[in-house]
């Protein structure tokens, strides 16, 4: 591992000391929160830990199932006490973007339903303002470019505008998706949600001075499924650092 894997594991176990017997556990999606479900399924082997997990996304399902945490639907449970979940970026207001592993559509319907949201993630992630990560929305595959042509005119109004790029894979192959051909390009087959969506990425810069309003505006959009804005969600972060684990907190 890299000394950035190995900080980004640090960090994700450290956010482990949030969760104890009998809650209900939302797990995230990617590359540091996989270090965060594979010490909980370590506690629950080893340390008698007795939780509920709700996975984000299909791959974090599997992950979870590999290390034995127990998995229930998320309506069965009526709310979480917390979710654990990573971020491409997080501003000092503790807004964030997500969606970078293209789960975003279920991250935050998990987060919405928790009480709490623990972020992990390395310094990298801190910044001033959003955006310089590419801003994923996820879109319906009907009439997508109508919906990526209304997205742009939203940006603008915001001075925000950049480049929307449809996400691409390049070990993907062409598809159709209701009725819509998807075919290969130079740059690989189009990635689809675990929805059956596809992912619009909006190249804005670090430009997005209201987060609030530019999410409630694409979200009015009929063909935006859902947006990689999570404001007003997150409670803490537990930041990877050369130095250590900083536990980073909204209302310390």
């Amino acid at each position: 591992m890299s000394e950035i894997d190995d900080l980004k594991k640090e960090a994700g176990i450290a956010a482990c000391e949030v969760v104890e017997s009998g809650m209900k556990v939302g797990l995230g999606t990617g590359s540091t929160v996989a270090h965060t479900v594979i010490e909980l399924g370590r506690r629950i082997s080893e340390e008698g830990l007795q939780i509920i997990g709700v996975p984000t996304s299909i791959a974090t399902q599997e992950l979870a199932l590999e290390v034995g945490i127990p998995l229930a639907e998320l309506g069965e449970l009526g709310g979480l006490d917390v979710v654990i979940d990573g971020a491409d970026e997080f501003d000092p207001e503790f807004q964030l973007i997500k969606g970078g592993g293209g789960a975003l559509l279920r991250e935050k319907i998990v987060a919405q339903s928790s009480s709490r949201m623990i972020v992990v993630a390395d310094e990298r992630k801190e910044v001033e303002k959003l955006g310089l990560f590419p801003l994923p929305i996820e879109i319906t595959p009907f009439s997508w470019t109508e919906t990526s042509r209304q997205i742009s005119i939203i940006l603008e109004s915001l001075n925000c505008s950049g480049k929307i790029v449809l996400r691409r894979k390049e070990n993907l192959p062409e598809v159709e998706l209701d009725g819509v051909e998807f075919p290969r390009t130079d740059s690989g087959g189009v990635f689809v949600t675990d929805n059956g969506n596809v992912i619009l990425d909006c190249h804005v810069g670090a430009n997005i001075t209201e987060p609030l309003t530019l999410e409630r505006n694409l979200l009015n959009l009929a063909g935006v499924a859902q947006v990689g804005l999570f404001n007003n969600m997150c409670d803490a972060v537990y930041l990877a650092t050369e130095a250590g684990v900083r536990v980073l907190r909204k209302n310390p």
